[in-house]
């Protein structure tokens, strides 16, 4: 009886030590993208999606190949929408609520006066991981 209580407080204590050692590696990147043109006064805003299976780069934070998600958007309103000539960017971060409060923020900067802020349905655009080929 008291070889089974040592070994289950020994199984315990592995469990427990070996969960801290767990990194959370599939963690979900909130994005939009954003698209605006000197020469048309419509700017472009997709809503937040989640970008499922990327990490951010460990040193610097930044979301890896991060141009090929703004091309994504970039060939979208030119292929799609006839919308040349429009400087795209995407927006990330961890956290929801941060990503909602930069969206606020571009919305209450494009969204009045003489700007129009057009959403593009998340029916119409999706982000796509970008492949190792491209």
């Amino acid at each position: 009886m008291k070889k089974l209580a040592i070994l289950m407080v020994v199984v315990a204590v592995g469990a427990l030590c070996s969960g801290f050692g767990l990194k959370k590696t599939d963690r979900n990147i909130y994005a939009f993208g954003f698209a605006a043109s000197f020469k048309d006064s419509v700017a472009y805003v997709t809503p937040i999606q989640v970008l499922d299976s990327v990490e951010l780069e460990r040193n610097t934070h930044f979301l890896p190949r991060r141009d090929l998600y703004s091309y994504q958007l970039k060939n979208y309103l030119e292929n799609e929408m006839s919308r040349p000539g429009y400087t795209c960017m995407i927006f990330f971060n961890k956290k929801l609520k941060k990503i909602e409060k930069e969206m606020k923020k571009i919305r209450s900067l494009y969204g009045n006066g003489d700007m129009v802020l057009q959403t593009i349905g998340p029916d119409q655009f999706r982000f796509r991981k970008p492949s190792d080929e491209e």
